[in-house]
């Protein structure tokens, strides 16, 4: 039975406008986005089937363009659409971050970092730079390395400090692995980084891992 044959507060649209959001089904969901189904499968058909083959809501968030556009009922139209959404998402998120003081918002800057960081298949190591009152001056990807490593050069991050003038900093990375756990590398390097910056009188705030859909904050678990 097509979407438009169900009662009406059972139609994914209706019950978005409705009920809000929050009360859909990621099916649901994806079907808002689809808008159509295709033979014999209804748009919440499809959208189930589609969570189902990339893994999730993230998965299929994050897919590659020949992916996405292989599969039924996405396509080239819908594939733009999507990469406007998760841009609009993050660009909102990066607005929230930079709204206000970092420490006094730490839930923004953790959510931004999952999300720039999430689903990466290698590491990625980002520092988020801060003004004296902690306010965002910018956020920059400085490393690239495997799934399981990324060569961090101290000099470099003292660099970038010292060009946008910041204060203080938070630093971040990705585990692919999808385990948030330090690492004993990891410790030694937030100590080793740490203690460089504080050279030129610029203060490491947090570092956080990305891992999966957790995350782990060294300040909050008592490690910086």
């Amino acid at each position: 039975m097509a979407i438009r044959d169900w009662p009406e507060d059972a139609r994914p649209r209706e019950k978005l406008l409705k009920q809000g959001a929050t009360a859909l089904t990621d099916a649901e969901l994806v079907a808002v986005f689809l808008r159509t189904g295709v033979v014999g499968k209804s748009a919440v058909d499809l959208g189930r089937e589609l969570i189902e083959r990339f893994g999730g809501l993230g998965g299929l968030c994050r897919a590659d363009r020949k992916s996405a556009c292989e599969a039924p009922g996405v396509g080239e139209a819908k594939y733009a659409l999507l990469q406007a959404v998760m841009e609009m998402a993050r660009r909102t998120l990066a607005e929230d971050m930079q709204a206000g003081d970092a420490l006094s918002s730490p839930g923004a800057v953790r959510d931004y970092l999952r999300l720039i960081l999430r689903g990466k298949e290698y590491e990625v190591f980002c520092c988020v730079f801060l003004d004296a009152q902690n306010r965002v001056i910018a956020v920059e990807e400085l490393f690239r390395g495997t799934l399981t490593q990324t060569s961090v050069y101290p000099r470099e991050i003292i660099k970038r400090a010292l060009s946008h003038n910041a204060a203080a900093l938070i630093l971040a990375h990705n585990h692919p692995s999808g385990v948030a756990e330090p690492s004993p590398a990891d410790r030694s390097l937030t100590r080793k980084l740490a203690d460089a910056l504080a050279l030129v009188d610029v203060r490491v705030l947090d570092h956080f891992i990305v891992a999966g859909t957790s995350s782990l904050s060294f300040m909050e678990s008592g490690q910086l």
